[in-house]
């Protein structure tokens, strides 16, 4: 049977290519840290989604516990961004002189 829209022979090359490319490793990293993200966004959205229904006290644990885990998984970035924020803001301070706000 042939598809009557026409694209589907290149969405399944499209698709057996991606399953190899993972099957051999290449795309592997790439997906885990993808996935790896894609779980505590999920649970953002969906603990937005149940507050915005109206059950607001699981809604706002599972959006808790997705911006814990999210923050957890950023962690990495978050440390080196919070020490150039100081840095800049020192510096910053210095330029000023000693006036106080």
């Amino acid at each position: 049977m042939r598809n009557s829209n026409g694209n589907g022979n290149g969405i399944g090359i499209l698709l057996i290519a991606l399953g190899a490319l993972v099957l051999l490793g290449v795309l592997g990293p790439l997906l885990g840290m993808l996935f790896k993200l894609l779980i505590p966004i999920a649970m953002i959205a969906l603990g937005y989604y149940g507050i915005q229904r109206g059950n607001t006290f699981f809604g706002w644990i599972v959006l808790a516990i997705g911006v814990l885990s999210l923050i957890g998984k950023l962690s990495w970035i978050i440390g080196p961004i919070l020490g150039i924020v100081l840095i800049v803001y020192g510096v910053s301070r210095l330029k000023n002189g000693r006036r106080r706000y």
